[in-house]
């Protein structure tokens, strides 16, 4: 098998590669099945009703290559045993396992041979700076099972490590000039790796649909924009998550000045960060953003090479035109973020506007203007309930609104959703919250961590992850379980409300669309 070359469009994927057949050992190993990829042999294991293989490496190590795009991985020649995840990247916070030896991912799969089933890559939300593959809610071993297709998750470089813009800092610019989009060249490594190697998985590469939740939908919503990604994924669902621009060059450069500042050193030392401990790293990334406060943000960059334009502006991205698109977002989004908060309990019309703040409603607009608006419109919410439906509306779901806006103005419009039917937070507070599809579009509500509880959480898994399937087959989410699903237009602003029972809508929630589309929309972080 031959190796890759660096190129602009592969980024070191083989040319041309050709992709082996499984082979299920015989002899002495009845029960033993293994896959062989490009790179070497992998077991898969029994997972539930599937077979799975966890932790396979799609790049090499990225400690020797910090700041640099991904390479492949070394190859090996023993079974590879894939019974556990591998490490996440390294990142702020408890997510277990982190190590830079991050590119991995993990597979499951009803069995490996007939290479033809559908294949739904679904790419981790947490920003672009938490989170990991390994979730027990993303879990693909009962949506494999349920729709006879092959899951697969992904790790990728996260933070600093994946989006630190350093290129226009010193004379080091050649060596880090893609340094502000690697975590991006990271998933399109992982789609090539599909591409290769999943029909040895009983995958077909032809039909591959990206799935991603909040910084996993921005991700996807990106990917749609680069050159490199093209004929890498033929169907794409972002959930509460979306990408309208990317952060400009100059924008990241100071992120970039600021984050070594906080590290000691000065731009002539800029080669110091390949080889510092990484914790320090990522615990300089706590310094104060300069264009939006609290910590730095780190995302993908209008580079002019690997993102040569912003995602979903001015208009949606033409290389994507063709790619059946879903968009989808949860109608009180906000309360994943702000319904923890005792502070945000028990609010007053008097209190409300204090908490009303431009972090939270991330637009210049009058909280006092916006708690009239509410009051006069619907004098049936709370304070309390207002404070999440216009934190939602006025920041986590315009840029859905946009990008479908934008779809449909190309003339090829998605397919949009919004989750009504309520999950319950840890404190007791309910509703469709931000994350809360997750268990039901993947099928996981049993899972740990899953808010979807009682008697009808498996009803409404039922209905989304068959939408899932469905559209993952076809670029058409319909099924006999949902009432007819039609795309989203200009005119009617056609939305498929999941709850019990579902129902398509023309322009849910308009009138908070139109209040809060008089104000001019900024993507966070750009």
């Amino acid at each position: 098998m031959v190796r890759g070359n660096l190129t602009r469009r592969g980024l070191g994927l083989a040319a041309g590669a050709v992709v082996l057949a499984p082979r299920t050992a015989r002899a002495g190993n009845p029960g033993l099945t293994v896959a062989q990829t490009e790179f070497g042999p992998v077991r898969l294991s029994p997972d539930g009703p599937v077979l799975s293989a966890k932790g396979v490496p799609y790049g090499a190590d990225t400690a020797g290559r910090r700041f640099l795009p991904p390479a492949a991985p070394e190859r090996w020649t023993d079974i590879l045993d894939t019974t556990d995840y591998g490490p996440a990247s390294p990142q702020r916070g408890g997510e277990p396992n982190q190590s830079e030896d991050c590119l991995r991912l993990n597979v499951w799969t009803p069995e490996v041979h007939a290479g033809s089933r559908p294949v739904i890559v679904y790419i981790h939300g947490g920003a672009y700076s938490t989170g990991s593959g390994s979730s027990p809610l993303t879990n693909g071993a009962r949506l494999a099972a349920r729709g006879d297709v092959v899951v697969v998750t992904l790790n990728h470089r996260l933070g600093p490590l994946g989006y630190a813009s350093l290129a226009r800092l010193s004379g080091f610019a050649r060596a880090f000039r893609q340094s502000g989009n690697l975590g991006q060249l990271d998933l399109v490594r992982a789609l090539g790796w599909v591409r290769n190697n999943i029909t040895a998985f009983g995958g077909d590469p032809g039909c591959v649909t990206l799935v991603g939740q909040s910084g996993g939908g921005a991700k996807i919503a990106t990917l749609m924009a680069m050159p490199a990604a093209v004929g890498l994924f033929h169907r794409a669902v972002t959930m509460s998550g979306q990408q309208v621009t990317a952060s400009g060059p100059l924008n990241a450069t100071r992120r970039a000045e600021v984050w070594l500042e906080a590290l000691g050193l000065t731009p002539d030392r800029i080669g110091e960060v390949r080889t510092m401990p990484v914790q320090r790293l990522i615990e300089a990334a706590g310094a104060t953003d300069p264009i939006l406060g609290g910590s730095l943000y780190f995302g993908p960059v209008m580079d002019g090479t690997n993102l040569p334009r912003h995602p979903f502006w001015p208009d949606a991205p033409p290389q994507s035109a063709s790619i059946p698109m879903m968009i989808g977002n949860t109608r009180e989004e906000t309360l994943a973020f702000l319904g923890n908060d005792p502070a945000n309990a028990g609010l007053t019309w008097e209190t409300l506007p204090g908490r009303l703040t431009p972090s939270q409603m991330r637009i210049d607009v009058a909280p006092e203007e916006v708690v009239a608006w509410y009051r006069r419109e619907h004098p049936e919410m709370s304070p309390d309930q207002v404070l999440i439906r216009a934190t939602t509306a006025a920041r986590s779901w315009r840029a859905a609104v946009i990008e479908a806006e934008m779809r449909a103005a190309q003339g090829s419009p998605a397919w949009v959703y919004q989750l009504d039917w309520a999950s319950r937070l840890p404190n007791g507070r309910t509703g469709a919250y931000h994350t809360s599809d997750i268990p039901l579009m993947l099928d996981n509500v049993g899972a740990e961590g899953s808010g979807a509880a009682g008697p009808d959480a498996q009803a409404m898994a039922d209905r989304m992850s068959d939408a899932l399937l469905a559209f993952a087959r076809s670029g058409d989410p319909n099924h006999p379980g949902l009432p007819r699903w039609t795309p989203y237009g200009l005119e009617r602003r056609e939305t498929m409300v999941f709850d019990l029972p579902s129902r398509m809508e023309d322009d849910p929630r308009g009138d908070e669309r139109r209040f809060f589309g008089r104000i001019p929309y900024i993507q966070p972080g750009t």
